[in-house]
Formats: structure tokens, sequence, C-alpha cells
């Protein structure tokens, strides 16, 4: 039962994610380069805009007011106005990539059910360090009193809707929290309820995937065009992101200082240390207990995979060598490889929606907005569906923790904090990502009986000549 992309759709994928790598792009220096250069320029500019004038300072306001918060939000708007196409197209052939569930039996079952419960489990890790941690309050308080006034607006505009539903059952705020009466109405106002929109999306997707594949492969070509133009969209958008990124960074280094940096260096040591829980973990418990083999082993015989996927920050161009080297080095059948692995690209990206997770609570600090239990939970469900939809290629998970920084009503702008190192902390995740396609494959291959380790096949030698 080989499930591969249609080799159309893959050299698609593949060449569109490695084009700014190949010899006949053009010449200068790569995005996530000039994205960096970028952040220390509005670094070393607000800093001492800050240390030399102050953060008030009318020559600092002015330049605030009129130049670089206006550039950083027009970077930021145009992100928003594509989230909508794009989680929703993302998610829905994502899901409907996966085919009639019907046939897929066994394998599409297990394959799922793994990528639920370890995409759960590092969500909730992240949560559980960001929450011990908590490295959006590492910071002073009158500095983190200003970030809560300018960012939390609208989350003090929204407290006073959930009065009405206290006297609802815990069950009913449940239903009316995630299944809208009206998907259309629920994303058509300024601040759309991302939500109800994923379900709506989750629900299309297993529909698809139960119909006949002629009858719904005109939907499906569809949101699979709308996918590759909103994709197109976002690449267009990070042209300008290295401009964007140095504005938004002046303004919120000018106004807040030093202590802001200290906050972000927090955060990334929170997101490595769940990665690294995650990895030499939860995926060690995973081939050791699941696939029967050494953790030791198993890591060495995919050293290829794992430098590849932190090099590129990027499943989709990683899947050719994760191919190969999980049917020589771990013994994968092809029948059950082709699948995993390629579901898995899309599908399973568990430090994605770790990263996720920890980002949206970072961010939430920052801003002094306090997520209750409720609203952490609907997180985990947003960072699983995200890693789902999430495209299999660099930085493909910022406009999902804008779309659902959005839900929980912070300001998306507080995004620009992260930008800067979301290029390192990517290629981390992709890292991740990778290594538990390859540990989901072994998992799924051990469990039909298949026998996993085997040598690789060599030719024949030819006897020797008499």
């Amino acid at each position: 039962m080989s499930r591969e992309l249609p080799p159309d759709r893959f050299e698609r994928e593949v060449t569109t994610d490695l084009k700014d790598r190949t010899p006949d792009a053009p010449r200068g220096l790569p995005l996530h380069t000039r994205i960096l250069l970028g952040l220390m320029a509005g670094l070393v500019s607000g800093l001492a805009a800050n240390i030399l004038l102050g953060g008030t300072h009318p020559g600092v306001a002015w330049v605030v007011f009129h130049v670089t918060e206006p550039v950083g939000t027009l970077f930021l708007r145009l992100l928003l106005m594509i989230v909508i196409p794009l989680v929703f197209s993302s998610l829905v052939v994502g899901i409907a990539g996966v085919g009639d569930i019907r046939e897929l039996g066994r394998v599409g079952l297990k394959t799922f059910a793994y990528t639920v419960v370890l995409s759960a489990i590092s969500v909730v890790i992240g949560l559980v360090l960001a929450n011990t941690i908590r490295p959006g309050k590492r910071i002073d308080p009158a500095t983190a009193q200003g970030l809560a006034a300018r960012y939390s607006d609208a989350a003090a505009r929204t407290l006073g809707t959930k009065t009405a539903e206290a006297a609802e059952s815990p069950l009913m705020q449940v239903v009316k929290t995630i299944v809208p009466s009206n998907p259309v109405a629920a994303v058509a106002s300024e601040t759309p309820n991302m939500l109800y929109l994923m379900f709506f999306a989750l629900v299309v997707g297993i529909a698809l995937t139960l119909l006949e594949p002629e009858r719904g492969a005109p939907l499906v070509r569809f949101l699979q065009s709308l996918y590759d133009v909103t994709a197109k969209i976002v690449d267009m958008i990070m042209k300008v992101a290295p401009f964007a990124v140095a504005c938004l960074i002046f303004t919120n280094v000018a106004r807040f200082g030093l202590d802001l940096l200290q906050a972000l260096g927090w955060f990334i040591a929170t997101v490595l240390l769940g990665l690294a829980i995650h990895m030499f973990g939860v995926y060690s418990l995973s081939v050791a207990l699941l696939s029967r083999i050494p953790p030791l082993e198993f890591f060495r015989r995919i050293k290829t995979v794992m430098l590849t996927a932190f090099s590129t920050s990027s499943s989709n161009a990683t899947l050719p060598t994760a191919l190969r080297v999980s049917q020589e080095n771990l013994g994968v059948p092809p029948e059950i490889n082709s699948f995993v692995l390629t579901v898995g690209a899309t599908a399973n990206q568990n430090g994605t929606a770790l990263y996720e997770g920890v980002t949206v609570l970072f961010l939430a600090q920052l801003a002094g907005v306090e997520l209750t239990l409720g609203q952490q939970v609907m997180v985990v469900y947003l960072a699983i569906l995200g890693g789902v939809g999430t495209a299999g290629v660099p930085s493909g998970s910022i406009p999902f923790i804008v779309a659902v920084l959005t839900q929980i009503h912070v300001n998306p702008a507080l995004i620009a904090v992260i930008l800067g190192v979301d290029r390192i902390l990517d290629m981390c995740r992709t890292t991740l990502n990778v290594t538990g396609d390859l540990a989901a494959a072994t998992f799924v291959a051990r469990s039909e009986g298949y026998e996993l380790l085997r040598p690789p096949k060599t030719a024949a030698v030819p006897p020797a000549p008499a």
C-alpha cells in the first residue's frame, strides 16, 4: 500500500522550498541572514536610543510614531491578511492527503494516533516549562506594565463577554467554544475565531477522505491551488521582513530596553529545553518501548537526516533523505515508509507544536495576559492542529502563531519580539519534526510485524573468472 506523493506535486513542493538555495537563485544574502541583520540593526539602534536618550524622548517618540511603528504594522497586517485562507486550505489539504481512511485501515489509524498523542505530549511539555520558567515574567515590573498597557487592550475588552456563559454547563461551554454555528460569520469579523475555522477545516478534511477520490478531487485541487497562492504571498511578504523586523525591534527595544532582551534569552532557553526533553526523553522512550530499537542506535542511524533537517529548516526538503535512510538504515518497508514519512512531513510536527505553545504563552506573559487553564487547553488543541496544518518550509509556523495570538486576544504585533531568533529555533524544531517522523515509521512498521534494523542490501558479487 504505497502512498507516495504524485511526482509533479512533490517536485513542486521541494523546488519551491529550495529555490533560494539553488545556483540560479538571485545573488545576495539568504533571507534568514538578512532578517538577522535587520534584527541586529533594530536591536543596536533601539538600545542606543533607549540608553542615550530614553524611551520617552520626543525624538525617539517621533521616529516610533511616524516611521517604525507604521512599517511594522504594515508587515503584520499583511500577514494577518492571508491567515484565514492559509490556515483553512493547508489544514484541509493536509488532512485530505491521508487518503481514504477506510482503505488505510490499521496503518492510517496507528499513524494518526501516534501523531496526535506525541503532538499533545510535546505541547504539554512546552506549556509546563513556560508556566514553570515563566520567561515572559522575568522582566522589570514597570516594563511588564508598559507592555500590558500596550498589548492587552483587546483582552480587557473581551473579559466581560464571558459572564453570560457562566450559567451554562461546562459541556455546553466546550461545544459553543469549539463548534461554530456559522463558520463564515466566525471569520468575517476584524478578530476572526480561528478555533471555529480550524474545527470546520478538520471536518471538511475528514469528509474529503471519506468521499470517492473523483468526487472530492475538484475541491482538493482548488484548495491546493489556494494554499500554493497563499504560500507564495507569504514568500512575497517575507521579502520585506528584514526591514519590518528592524522597525519592530527598534520600536520595542527603544521603549523597553535591556529588560526585553533578558526575557527573550529566557524564551530561547525554554524552547531549547523543551525540544531537548522531547527529543532525548520522549522519542528515546518511544523507540525503545514501541519500536524496540536502542535509542543510541536509532539516533546514530538517522544522523544524516537530522543534519539535513537542521541545515535546511524544512521537512519537505528533508523528505527524500528521510525516505532513503528509513528504508536502508532502519529497515522500514516501502509500503509503510512512503505513507508515514510523506504524511508526517506535513502532519507530524511535534517540534512545531511545542514551539507554538511556548511562544504563545511567552508573548501572552509579556503582554500581561494571564491565560486560564481552559485557554491553555485551547492552545494545546490549536497547537496540535497547527502542527498538522503548518507548511513544512522555513518559518511556516509564523502565520499560525499570529492566528493563535489573535484568538486569545493578544496583539499579534508582539510576534516581532521573536522573529529575529525564529530561524535558529526553526532549525532545531525541524530536526525534532523529522526525527518524530522516523520514530513514527519504526513504530508502525514494528506494530505490523516487520523486522527492523536489517543491514542494507548489497549487490551480488559476480564470480571470479576461471
